[in-house]
């Protein structure tokens, strides 16, 4: 997968780069739309720090600008290497062309963490900001003792709830440093939403929550824009390929014959759709022509009839059994989305440890 389409070195194209629209934000510079993802199956392990530094630079290469990533992916310090080596190179003139994303892990989720988080994820990427730093989801892990902060792996006893007050306080703190240009929020539904914005003196620039066509995400999305908070999705194919997909989206009879009908492959069409909601949306394909591919979007647009084919889908997610636990702060995964979608083509995850 993702070191296999990223390792041939020297071989990049130098096929024109796809200009991306870009939207305002609350906070901070403007985000372009479509963006590239860093996240893998194996968060990093497999692909390694060379292959990732290759798929980012082709990603930039084709035009992506903005640049998502986490402190759990392992990817950082190989993102940062690529926007090092793509400023060398000519292919963009200085850090400010990108728009690089980050995210607080769970396990730094506490007050007095958060900064240092933060800090080292700047040290991870060489930079001396990010544009958006995100929680990455509404819950807290309790760290093994012994184990890395950054540790993928969720030893799910240990979920806890989150001082939302207390790390949102110090999310504001990385912004009034100007470490963070803007923040924001991870896999929050309404409710959780609804209670940060209760207390929060800077209100979260946007929101990333899984957003494809069997997710639509349409409560939340009308709440984000009443508040002013930008919408950003990712898995906007089903994240196919990981152990949390929802296999829903790529098998899906109904978005195969829209993109036939369009001339045009599924992943587009789920692209595209995602696009004419208003949304942000974070692609994430290793391999250079399903990068330029997940690109091409602009200059045509699904049919009314093919909208509504759309909204008739049933709505699933997919797997986030890893955050909750009988002993954790969301018994079920229901709770854990505020009920708002229920869960669907569950498949168990490695990265999961209920011990």
């Amino acid at each position: 997968m993702a070191a296999g389409d990223a390792g041939r070195r020297g071989t990049r194209t130098t096929t024109a780069a796809v200009m991306v629209p870009a939207v305002a934000l609350s906070s901070g510079k403007p985000m372009p739309r479509v963006g590239f993802g860093t996240a893998t199956a194996t968060l990093g392990q497999a692909e390694g720090h060379a292959g990732v530094t290759d798929a980012v630079l082709r990603a930039i290469d084709a035009g992506y600008r903005h640049l998502d990533t986490a402190a759990v992916y392992n990817a950082e310090a190989a993102l940062g290497d690529a926007v090092a080596q793509a400023i060398r190179a000519g292919t963009i003139a200085s850090r400010d062309e990108v728009y690089v994303t980050s995210k607080l892990w769970i396990a730094d989720a506490h007050p007095g963490r958060v900064l240092p988080a933060l800090q080292k994820t700047l040290q991870n990427l060489r930079m001396e900001y990010v544009d958006l730093y995100l929680i990455h989801y509404p819950v807290s892990l309790r760290p093994t003792e012994g184990e890395a902060a950054g540790s993928a792996v969720v030893v799910k006893k240990n979920l806890v709830a989150m001082d939302m007050k207390g790390v949102w306080e110090e999310m504001e703190e990385c912004h009034r440093r100007g470490l963070a240009r803007a923040i924001g929020v991870s896999n929050f539904a309404c409710k959780k939403l609804e209670h940060l914005l209760s207390f929060a003196r800077i209100p979260p620039a946007a929101n990333q929550v899984e957003v494809h066509p069997y997710c639509r995400q349409n409560k939340l999305r009308e709440l984000c824009r009443e508040k002013g908070i930008q919408l950003c999705a990712y898995s906007p194919l089903g994240a196919t390929g990981t152990p949390w997909a929802n296999t829903s989206v790529m098998d899906s009879p109904v978005l195969k014959q829209i993109a036939q009908d369009r001339g045009k492959t599924v992943a587009q069409v789920c692209i595209r759709w995602v696009y004419e909601q208003g949304d942000c949306v974070i692609t994430k394909s290793f391999n250079e022509s399903r990068m330029r591919e997940n690109l091409d979007i602009f200059g045509w647009e699904l049919t009314d009839d093919d909208r509504r084919k759309i909204s008739d889908l049933p709505e699933s997610r997919g797997n986030y059994n890893f955050m909750v636990h009988e002993s954790g702060p969301y018994k079920t995964v229901e709770e854990l989305w505020d009920g708002e979608i229920t869960a669907g083509h569950c498949i168990q995850t490695a990265l999961v440890s209920s011990d």
